[in-house]
């Protein structure tokens, strides 16, 4: 019985240590997508949203989308929506879809220390047929937790090394 707690003992703290690297690297996601006038990251981040975009779309595959994006990135994806169209078409050799940006629903802001528990959204975009019934969810968010469930294998691993079944 003995045996049974502190194995159990241990895999909680192997699996605190792994959700805690998690959420370091979604802290080390919003300085992608961090606005700022000196920000270096903001032509990266601009780069990023546009194969974010043209990912959706080759993935849709729909005449017509909806866009939805945070309230605080809708400019960077209003200047680059007509290049992320372009390459849209050029990579799938289609016309070119109709494209809605959604300025009345956003995805959530980046965290804030006001409200630490209030949903948020480290970048990224969603893109919906117009019924909605296909989404494409590319938010950095997504693409971390995408990313991190199947690497957690390798994860644990690299961290613990192999583990037997006793």
């Amino acid at each position: 019985m003995q045996l049974n707690a502190s194995r159990i003992k241990v895999l909680q703290a192997q699996d605190d240590i792994v959700n805690a690297m998690k959420e370091e690297a979604a802290k080390q996601l919003l300085k992608v997508s961090e606005h700022g006038f000196f920000n270096h990251h903001h032509h990266q981040y601009k780069h990023l949203l546009k194969h974010l975009i043209v990912q959706c779309l080759l993935r849709l595959k729909e005449p017509a989308v909806l866009l939805r994006c945070r309230k605080e990135d809708l400019h960077i994806v209003e200047s680059m929506l007509d290049d992320a169209t372009e390459e849209y078409c050029e990579k799938a050799k289609v016309h070119a879809p109709e494209i809605i940006v959604d300025k009345d629903i956003f995805l959530p802001p980046a965290p804030s220390e006001d409200d630490p528990h209030a949903p948020y959204c480290a970048g990224g975009v969603v893109l919906a047929s117009r019924d909605g019934k296909i989404v494409c969810e590319n938010t950095l968010d997504a693409r971390l937790e995408v990313a991190f469930r199947n690497k957690l294998p390798e994860i644990r691993r690299s961290l613990f090394g192999q583990v037997g079944a006793a």
